[in-house]
């Protein structure tokens, strides 16, 4: 699957290649008219090689567009080096800073300042500088490209003609203000995009996570019916069978789940509430993480897990709510339905970041279904219903966090819940 940034690195390249052939379609017809119209005395076999090795060169860009392999920053910017490089051979074979086409020097400093990382932009804006400055020295001269020299300062240095040195200083700041300019002006747009697309998902995941909490809460009514009834008849049955001991303890076993339903129940409906308010009291991470545990342990007993906790003190306080040991129990619960006999939990912390690890030993996450995971209904599961990850990392979101899932390089997997520390909450 070809990811956005994929689509747009590899179209971008794509329609530099297309830049380029235009050029050396127009260089070359010019090459031509030269050769026959215009009888210039120019290194013509050198301007052909150059253009052929360029014509090579763009043929294999535009095939590799093709193929779906990623287009990095480095790969992009040795694009528009060759630009640059093969450039200045033309120039240089035909009279140097002398020639109209060393203003083309902006087109790839530009796109560069749109497309790359300032670095990039500025290593080739000082390339560009540097080869422009070496073609006003060393070239193969070109008499008809000579600026007219009666009007030659008598301080400019000796073979240069003002207009050149005018042409040299006005291509400086361009490139200066290009590269300086359409860099930042490129980034905030970049930035915009990305807290357009950040605030788009995360509407719709809160829109998902009402449609969800409607319908838990819809469910929750519908529920408290049918128990009542449960609890009713299962009173009655016990009066009824007293002098039954199998059947009273199956019973009794029976009431105790009915009272079990009810109980959570009542928690969703705190939990709601204490949401509602805004409710969260500040405890120490590790006892958050350990009172999760045993509770997890008491509905997987056959969960096998070992707590690594960080040494450091002192431990940092996080205020919290029931919804992020609900997250963390979604996460164990994953970890153990991979490998129940050994699942690690680490815990460690810096001066503004919580993490929680926890790795398991099973086949690892499926690259089939790795991009697709955090996404409401979609499950590894057979039997699961693929809520458990997407509300937990609604969960965490609203903690300003995030998870990380991977696959750990020897076996099994690893979910890295990060949170992070503000100085509200960081007492210590």
């Amino acid at each position: 699957m070809i990811t956005a940034a994929f689509s747009a690195s590899a179209l971008n390249l794509q329609r530099l290649a297309i830049i380029r052939s235009l050029l050396l379609a127009g260089l070359t017809g010019l090459l031509v008219y030269a050769y026959h119209w215009l009888e210039l005395s120019l290194n013509f076999s050198g301007l052909l090689t150059t253009l052929l090795t360029l014509t090579v060169l763009t043929s294999f860009t535009l095939w590799r567009c093709q193929k779906h392999w990623p287009v990095t920053d480095y790969e992009f910017f040795c694009q528009l080096l060759i630009d640059i490089i093969g450039l200045s051979i033309l120039l240089y074979l035909s009279g140097g800073a002398t020639n109209p086409f060393v203003s083309y020097y902006l087109v790839p400093i530009s796109i560069a300042a749109l497309v790359l990382p300032w670095v990039f932009s500025w290593v080739l804006a000082i390339c560009s500088l540097s080869f422009y400055t070496l073609l006003l020295f060393y070239y193969h001269p070109l008499p008809d490209l000579m600026p007219s020299t009666h009007s030659q300062h008598q301080h400019a240095p000796s073979g240069l003609n003002l207009h050149i040195i005018g042409m040299w200083f006005n291509f400086i700041i361009s490139a200066l203000l290009i590269t300086y300019f359409i860099t930042r002006m490129a980034s905030a747009l970049r930035q915009r995009d990305e807290q357009q697309a950040e605030r788009r998902e995360d509407s719709l995941r809160n829109e998902q996570v009402l449609a969800v909490a409607t319908l838990a809460a819809g469910t929750a009514h519908e529920l408290g019916t049918p128990l009542a009834t449960m609890t009713v008849l299962l009173d009655e049955l016990q009066t009824d069978y007293q002098k039954n001991p199998d059947l009273t303890d199956d019973l009794k076993l029976l009431s105790q789940q009915v009272t079990s339903c009810h109980n959570i129940l009542k928690g969703l409906v705190q939990t709601a509430e204490t949401h509602s308010q805004q409710q969260r009291l500040s405890t120490a991470i590790d006892t958050v993480l350990k009172q999760t545990l045993e509770r997890w342990q008491v509905l997987r007993p056959g969960a096998n897990y070992h707590l690594h906790t960080s040494e450091e003190n002192p431990t940092p306080q996080l205020a919290v709510d029931n919804t992020l040991e609900q997250a963390i129990t979604n996460l164990l619960n994953n970890a153990a339905d991979s490998c129940e006999a050994a699942v690690d939990v680490s815990l460690d912390w810096d001066d503004k970041t919580i993490y929680i690890t926890i790795r398991d030993y099973g086949p690892g996450i499926s690259l089939a279904i790795a991009e697709q995971l955090g996404k409401p209904f979609i499950s590894t599961k057979g039997k699961g219903l693929g809520l458990g990850l997407f509300l937990t990392h609604a969960t965490v979101n609203r903690y300003g966090g995030e998870i990380k899932l991977y696959n750990h390089p020897e076996q099994g997997s690893i979910a890295e819940l990060i949170l992070p520390i503000t100085p509200e909450e960081d007492q210590a």
